[in-house]
């Protein structure tokens, strides 16, 4: 799982069939008390997140299949959720 905040998104004209009315995100990954990471990835939304909020990222694919119910599809990445809060021991 990969903590995140949604900094933009994706869109194409032209598209694989299985991405039809499906929303794409740019999340810039971040470390747990929110500072930006120098790294990003494109996920499919699952959840509704907008530009700006903090999300917890799925990247494996075969997972992200599976929440999508979807075994064939080519997709990698997937917001499962947005985050309130994120809380670290120390």
């Amino acid at each position: 799982m990969i903590l995140g905040r949604v900094v933009g998104d994706i869109t194409a004209t032209i598209r694989h069939p299985f991405y039809g009315a499906k929303k794409l995100l740019v999340v810039e990954r971040t470390a747990p008390d929110g500072a930006p990471l120098p790294d990003y990835l494109i996920a499919v939304d699952t959840v509704g997140a907008g530009p700006g909020e903090r999300v917890l990222v799925l990247d494996e694919g075969n997972g992200a299949r599976q929440v999508l119910a979807a075994p064939d599809a080519p997709v990698r990445s997937v917001i499962v959720g947005i985050l309130d809060a994120v809380e670290t021991e120390g």
